[in-house]
């Protein structure tokens, strides 16, 4: 980082007509001296948590040995970031087991986040804070956003009981406030950006697409604002800055273009415009908004739930027509597995791109993988099992805050998932936090001591 005499705000906006853009860490935010006198000119911790249900391919995911990292067919969209990636085996769910009643599917999406084991009903919800709100308590007072929840498959009409007597609720989010208040997760790239970057003022659909077909980027009313900015930051600094503004820009013609996509291709459309055809478009599409927050400190505390407990989406752009959820229910056939294992090969490749995109932002002394705890994992060990034990976790970046990657480390019996979590609290700086759940303990191979 550069030390310079010239200082800008931490909270610097470019402000144009109807829109106010966050910027990221520029060094020219840093004051002279303040990254040797002031710790709080350090890049700010993040965390990202990315949830995919019906469980996985255990044998194409779970390395032979411990030590060294070798990965396994699942896992090799992270060979670009194979250093700071550390996969943990032997972590369970243990509050699922408190009950036996056929709602599996619901008892482990939340127990996976909170640690405790839902309430049985569709009305009266009952679980527990999850750990994302822990840390945005924490560390998310100062920004815009404490925390931002994305999804990729829409809730609308999903109310009531879901299964086995419990509410939907437990199954399209993996976010709790509270015990008593879950978190909606946002499917529609269009609404999270504009909830970033700035919005149209209404939510009717025949305004929104005028809007549209203006062809007219956010930024465009923001260039004044740049140009009168630029000779007040360094050359480095003005790199950083287009770079950004060129991110912003190239994520908003994607929704645009998938937007214009999917009026021809639908005429009558049921899913909320903004959300695109492809699967792979939509999950990069989120995940970049989350990389964007995190650049520019608008949120430190995100959460993806890549596919629900109970989800049906099939995959026929990479050859699985299957619907997901009877698909996990195997039975160990080769060719089903097969499918599903390349299945669960794509969910873990848009999480690689997440975190690819992170390795290559700098931030402060380092990139934004150094200074986040990027997980991803499953509420279900075994998908034809489903049961909550042995769970596929992986942890990527979190360099600078002693996680120490390149391994695969197992864990021995009935070791709770709920003490992972602990740990990471306590890496991240979460005050007060004696017990989370069931947990027992923290875990002692975290930063490989």
């Amino acid at each position: 980082m550069i030390v310079t005499k010239k200082y800008l705000s931490r909270r610097t906006m470019l402000r144009g007509a109807g829109a106010a853009v966050a910027l990221p860490l520029l060094d020219g935010m840093v004051p002279a001296f303040a990254a040797i006198r002031n710790s709080a000119a350090k890049p700010q911790a993040r965390f990202m948590a990315v949830y995919a249900g019906n469980g996985m391919t255990m044998n194409q995911w779970t390395p032979k040995q411990d030590g060294a990292l070798e990965l396994t067919p699942i896992l090799q969209s992270l060979d670009g970031v194979k250093d700071d990636t550390l996969v943990l085996s032997g972590l369970n769910s243990l509050p699922v087991d408190a009950v036996q009643d056929g709602g599996i599917h619901p008892r482990c999406q939340t127990a996976w986040f909170t640690a405790t084991t839902a309430k049985k009903s569709d009305e009266d919800l009952y679980a527990g804070t999850s750990v994302d709100q822990h840390v945005a308590a924490a560390i998310g007072t100062d920004t815009q956003f404490s925390s931002l929840e994305f999804s990729m498959e829409p809730t609308e009409g999903l109310v009531g009981n879901c299964a086995f007597g419990y509410g939907c609720a437990y199954n399209n989010t993996i976010s709790w406030i509270n015990p008593t208040t879950p978190l909606p997760m946002e499917p529609n790239p269009r609404m999270m950006f504009e909830r970033l970057f700035g919005a149209s003022g209404t939510t009717d659909k025949t305004v929104r697409l005028a809007q549209i077909q203006k062809n007219r980027s956010i930024l465009d009313s923001l260039m004044e604002t740049v140009t009168e900015l630029q000779p007040r930051i360094s050359p480095d600094d003005r790199r950083k800055l287009e770079q950004y503004l060129d991110a912003v820009r190239d994520v908003e013609r994607r929704i645009v273009l998938a937007e214009q996509q999917v009026g021809r291709e639908l005429p009558v459309i049921e899913s909320p415009v903004g959300i695109p055809a492809s699967f792979e478009e939509h999950a990069k599409l989120q995940f970049d908004l989350a990389a964007l927050a995190f650049q520019t400190d608008l949120t430190r505390v995100a959460t993806v739930m890549i596919a629900r407990e109970l989800s049906n989406r099939s995959y026929p752009e990479i050859g699985v027509p299957d619907s997901h959820h009877p698909l996990s229910h195997h039975g160990n056939n080769a060719e089903k597995m097969g499918r599903l294992a390349k299945l669960n090969t794509f969910h873990l490749r848009m999480f690689g791109h997440f975190v690819d995109k992170l390795a290559a932002t700098p931030d402060g002394d380092g990139t934004l993988l150094d200074h986040s705890i990027n997980l991803y994992g499953s509420g279900i060990g075994d998908s034809n099992a489903h049961n909550p034990h042995n769970l596929p976790v992986v942890i990527v970046g979190g360099k600078s805050m002693g996680i120490q990657g390149g391994r695969h480390v197992t864990h021995p019996t009935d070791t709770p998932l709920s003490n992972l979590f602990l740990t990471l609290m306590d890496r991240i700086g979460v005050p007060n936090i004696e017990s989370f759940g069931d947990s027992s303990g923290r875990l002692n191979m975290v930063s490989g001591v």
